[in-house]
């Protein structure tokens, strides 16, 4: 018998109504300084009266990677501050272990309030679970952006048949052992989320056990592209712009976008801490109405060469601002012999994708996915116990409600107001179907896991 889920139901029903990586540059070092744009946002909607946040200040964490764009975007064309939110601090974090631990102490402590995330880092750091224990309950308030990512591959391998069905190549990879003294090895940024996911389904849907035919590891960046360099590195869970670096710097190629794995799949999020959003509701929504206009902004493309200019700059990712184009145009080198990808719709997409979805909405279906691979893989044995427990982690977490009123308060169409928790029946690029309705028949029909 399904619990109450109190008074955010969780609801999976399709009809039902209801409302990475770090680059090699830039990631040290303290937050940035504003970096002025070219031309600013600058009519102010009227916040006065009922509707002004209650706090003008919050401290937003992010890697400068090609998720983090919108908050970015949102602070430079000064979409905060037309909704009122003047003294938005937008942080750079080293990596994901110091936003996890920022998070954390927040603010207060000289750390953050939120900001960007993998998934379901929110849900771990709310149960103690990447924590040490200690507690820290978040808020999934939005989704930051689609696609992005891709599966690169060592040059060594030129040839092998690694590209998107690698089941051809399954016994060149388990048997690399045997003629080369060691396991193929790959890597990630970040354990158990996002990049993680997106190499072990790879993986797995070309027969290979990523947690016994191979060595999977979670290694820096800079680590993993130059063990790719000097061939002690097979491949990487990567995201833009590091599949146009790798296969234009003749360090290897692309064996699949994460927009070929699973089309217009969830990709990374803004939380923030619980206890700010309860005491400063209006100004969560506010953030949320500045985040969705500059999501808007950034999906059109004739908004993209200035969005690359003031993500590119020296304050933000500080790389050459000519490394974005091609991933911002859709335009991918594969190399090894496969054919180039030109689609703008591959690329990062921020709003709303060409089937009609919204991008920005946190559907709980998605958190349910990430949560389902986390008993897949039997990650945090004790803690994620089975899908009753996720669901109530899901319905603690996931702040859908306040993305559908900031919406409507803004006055965005309606058919940008998604009325369902569930995005529907997923499929990934070798058949499997992930039915929100029936998480455990997904589990059953993976061959590979460990749950």
């Amino acid at each position: 018998m399904e619990p109450n889920w109190s008074r955010r139901k969780f609801l999976f029903t399709a009809g039902t109504a209801a409302a990475s990586t770090i680059f090699l540059k830039g990631c040290l070092g303290n937050p940035p300084a504003p970096e002025s744009s070219s031309s600013q946002v600058t009519p102010a909607v009227n916040v006065g009266g009922g509707e002004a946040p209650e706090t003008t200040t919050v401290k937003l964490g992010y890697i400068p990677i090609v998720e983090s764009a919108a908050l970015i975007i949102a602070k430079e064309k000064g979409f905060f501050a037309r909704y009122g939110m003047t003294e938005v601090e937008i942080s750079k974090q080293a990596n994901w272990a110091s936003a996890r631990d920022n998070v954390t102490i927040g603010s207060g402590g000289g750390g953050i309030d939120g900001g960007q995330w993998q998934m379901p880092m929110p849900h771990l750091i709310s149960e103690g679970i990447i924590t040490n224990g200690k507690k820290v309950p978040m808020y999934v308030l939005a989704q930051l952006e689609t696609q992005g990512n891709g599966i690169a591959i060592a040059g060594i391998h030129e040839g092998k048949g690694l590209g998107l069905d690698i089941s051809k190549a399954a016994d060149y990879i388990k048997n690399f052992q045997s003629t080369n003294g060691r396991k193929f090895k790959a890597a990630h940024t970040f354990p158990n989320v996002n990049q993680d996911f997106w190499i072990r389904y790879w993986f797995s849907a070309g027969g290979v056990d990523p947690d016994q035919d191979i060595d999977l590891l979670a290694v820096p960046p800079a680590e993993t592209v130059q063990g790719m360099r000097n061939g002690t590195m097979d491949a990487f869970s990567t995201g833009d712009p590091w599949p146009y670096r790798i296969v234009a710097d003749k360090i290897g190629s692309m064996a699949a976008l994460t927009a070929q794995i699973w089309k217009y799949h969830p990709e990374e999020y803004l939380a923030i801490r619980a206890d700010w959003v309860d005491k400063n509701p209006k100004a969560t929504k506010a953030v949320l109405k500045a985040l969705m206009e500059a999501q808007q902004w950034c999906d059109k493309p004739e908004n993209r060469a200035e969005l690359i200019q003031i993500v590119a700059g020296r304050s933000y990712f500080n790389i050459p601002a000519p490394i974005l184009e091609p991933p911002y145009a859709g335009k991918y080198e594969m190399g090894d012999g496969k054919p180039a990808i030109d689609d703008f719709n591959a690329g990062p997409l921020y709003w709303k994708d060409p089937d009609g979805n919204s991008i920005s909405y946190p559907y709980q279906s998605h958190d349910l996915w990430f949560l389902t691979e986390s008993l897949r893989w039997g990650f945090h044995q004790g803690q994620i116990k089975d899908f009753d427990q996720i669901k109530q982690m899901i319905d603690r977490v996931n702040r859908q409600d306040l993305w559908v009123e900031a919406a409507k308060e803004a006055g965005f169409p309606a058919a940008d107001i998604p009325t369902s928790t569930s995005r529907g029946i997923e499929t990934f690029f070798d058949g499997i179907k992930f039915d929100p309705e029936n998480p455990q028949a997904y589990l059953n029909s993976l061959k590979i896991k460990r749950a």
